[in-house]
């Protein structure tokens, strides 16, 4: 069967990452964003979007089906959206978007990159749209959600100084964490490789199945990604 997998949020700091593991997963990888990846192979398909409140046009010459996973790691921050309504858009609106496009299509596997701190309750807005989107993309019933809630990602934030010098203090006591601490940092490309893992799970469940695995929504924290994720000896 030739998997096809599709992306937003390709360019930023996990989504980097995630293209180029996924190309070596899948057979097609159709990308979706403002840019071109950095990383580019010949499985991959581009389409440039120069605003999401156009994705539905674009959308609609893309070829998504059934047998297409879907991923997003579109995100942003409310200094670099500008307002807190411009957050949200890109945060929630956006994303729930692509997923109801996706899900237009047949598509039966989703793969969402949130936040350990996404609280519907949370006083923050960061949180709350966190998990505003979690819990409207959980109301479209895929056949199979996984959520993944990372702390702190390691990696250069463009626009980011505070989480820049949690980093670089992070960096100073790291060899005195356990990786079993909740709260322990994880980089960007750990995260990427925890939600290919997943994909990649799920499809060798499938592959030998007349029907899809009942419906699951499924977590992962960040405590599991790194368990995941940790390099062997």
């Amino acid at each position: 069967m030739q998997r096809k997998a599709i992306v937003i949020g390709a360019t930023g700091l996990v989504g980097q990452y995630l293209v180029k593991q996924l190309s070596e997963l899948y057979d097609t990888l159709i990308v979706i964003a403002r840019r071109p990846p950095r990383y580019i192979n010949a499985s991959m398909r581009f389409y440039q979007v120069n605003d999401f409140d156009n994705l539905t046009e674009v959308f609609a010459s893309v070829g998504v089906d059934r047998k297409t996973d879907a991923f997003s790691c579109l995100g942003t921050t409310k200094k670099q959206a500008g307002s807190d309504e411009a957050f949200r858009k890109v945060d929630h609106d956006y994303n729930v978007n692509f997923a109801k496009l996706c899900q237009d299509k047949g598509v039966e596997n989703f793969f969402l990159l949130s936040s350990m701190n996404a609280d519907i309750d949370s006083r923050f807005l960061y949180n709350r749209v966190k998990a505003e989107t979690e819990q409207s993309i959980i109301s479209l019933d895929f056949a199979h959600l996984v959520v993944l809630r990372p702390s702190l990602l390691l990696g250069k934030h463009k626009g980011r100084p505070l989480e820049s010098i949690g980093q670089k203090a992070f960096k100073l006591i790291s060899p005195l964490l356990s990786e079993s601490l909740p709260l322990h940092p994880i980089s960007a490309k750990r995260v990427a490789s925890a939600m290919a893992m997943s994909a990649h799970a799920i499809y060798e469940r499938n592959k030998y199945r007349a029907e899809p695995t009942l419906k699951k929504i499924e977590i992962i924290e960040n405590k599991q990604m790194l368990a995941m994720t940790r390099v062997k000896n």
